[in-house]
């Protein structure tokens, strides 16, 4: 058997293609929307891709199970489980729903489906028994965002995202249930996850790439909590908020859009479109454009990029040209086609800056653009908080031409601050590099 981990550092998200060597056929499992590098490794390895599969109607990034039936004349399996007004609309031919004991095979392997809801209502996972090797029992198990290493899926985001009222408490007993459900199963399979750490789809997912059932068992939280009221408190409370493109992706995975097409971006500014600065940090406050918004192209790019997109409407990056189509070929990763120009960095607008330990905490207006929870566990008296996702839209009482100190928790959601504030106006900013972090604790109101 033939098998290989993809890992994409942008979307912390893990895909798979397994082969069967006797046959020569090969299978996609929670595909991206560029199939270019597994249909590399299948022509290295001498593999036809003839199937398709992904573990539950994704909202973190742009599926490509529908571009596999156009690009690769394949057969795809979705789930069929779950709420049909909230599973899969508008599919393909050569489209096979597969429920709960459900089988696929991949020439010699053999995947059998498990419906494992809470993340959401269709998840599944799928069990794989390399029978070609002479085995009759399960190797390890395609966990998409039911199990982690260290954690499990989040059961809130179709009622913070799609708004489904109710769909969190549901979600949490699904996933109870189909914890307990995973008791038969031996300890030695191996866990072969759909994301790592710094994915929003779970609040601590471990940075290894795979695990063991077993291991899981002893140190997974998940595990070990017997009290289903419990569980449930402990998986819903805390979950932060989602970036605002969550809901985007669950509406194109779920009915389906344009199929993935690379394209060039040319040099072309115009000022009607919202402009992104993928500079760093510190380039970005040494001199910038007037308006643009600092969003670094690094591996959470697309977690604060997100929370800015409308997907209705063309943006301009700006930067140089090789990480531009870098950033633009990410961006599609998520379904966004609509990067219309970019240009080289300029601009003589400097930010100005101050470190944290310059806070005095006389300052009239201090803005605290951290998260909920981070707010919750300490904050300046005087401050006022609003997080950075929401600063395109929220009221802001302050008035443009105050002093105003932005701060988040160590000096990288403030940056993007700065630049959406300027964008809406704000002429005197001051960014407090560190953060919050770096604040002396007799400031701090606990």
């Amino acid at each position: 058997m033939f098998f290989k981990q993809f890992y994409n550092n942008h979307l912390s998200q893990a895909s798979y293609l397994i082969g069967c060597q006797r046959t020569g056929e090969a299978m996609i499992i929670d595909p991206i929307r560029d199939l270019t590098q597994y249909i590399e490794v299948a022509d290295q390895e001498g593999f036809k891709i003839t199937k398709a599969t992904e573990t539950h109607i994704h909202a973190d990034f742009a599926s490509g199970i529908r571009d596999v039936v156009a690009k690769l004349d394949a057969d795809i399996y979705v789930s069929g489980e779950g709420n049909d007004e909230l599973g899969y609309k508008n599919m393909p031919e050569k489209t096979h729903f597969v429920k709960h004991k459900s089988t696929i095979h991949v020439g010699h392997i053999k995947l059998e489906v498990l419906h494992t809801p809470g993340h959401t209502p269709e998840s599944i996972s799928f069990l794989l028994t390399d029978e070609g090797a002479g085995s009759n029992v399960p190797m390890g198990l395609f966990s998409g965002d039911f199990l982690f290493v260290g954690d499990i899926g989040r059961p809130d985001l179709l009622e913070k995202s799609v708004k489904v009222k109710g769909s969190s408490e549901i979600g949490a007993k699904q996933m109870f249930q189909s914890i307990n459900a995973t008791k038969s199963l031996p300890d030695f399979i191996q866990i072969w996850p759909g994301h790592g750490a710094g994915s929003p789809c779970g609040k601590s997912l471990g940075a290894v790439p795979m695990s063991t059932l077993g291991y899981e068992r002893e140190n997974n939280w998940a595990f070990n909590i017997e009290d289903e009221a419990t569980f449930i408190d402990k998986l819903i409370s805390g979950q932060p908020d989602p970036p605002n493109h969550f809901a985007q992706m669950k509406k194109i995975n779920q009915n389906g859009m344009n199929l993935y097409q690379s394209y060039e971006v040319y040099p072309s500014l115009d000022d009607e479109r919202i402009s992104f600065d993928i500079r760093n940090k510190e380039a970005f406050h040494g001199g910038h454009t007037e308006g643009s918004i600092n969003i670094p192209y690094d591996k959470n790019f697309i977690n604060q990029i997100g929370w800015y997109l409308d997907f209705e409407k063309e943006i301009n990056l700006i930067g140089d040209k090789t990480t531009v189509e870098q950033a633009r070929r990410t961006l599609q990763l998520i379904g966004f086609d609509h990067v219309a120009g970019y240009c080289l960095p300029k601009g003589n607008i400097m930010t100005n800056s101050i470190h944290s330990a310059e806070l005095t905490g006389r300052e009239d207006y201090i803005l605290d653009v951290r998260n909920d929870e981070e707010w919750s566990n300490g904050h300046l008296p005087q401050a006022i908080h609003v997080p950075h996702g929401k600063l395109l839209n929220a009221d802001i009482p302050y008035d443009k031409n105050d002093k105003v100190y932005v701060h988040c928790q160590s000096g990288v959601r403030s940056s993007i601050a700065i630049g959406v504030l300027e964008s809406r106006g704000f002429t005197n900013l001051v960014n407090v590099k560190e953060g919050y972090r770096g604040l002396s604790s007799s400031l701090k109101l606990n």
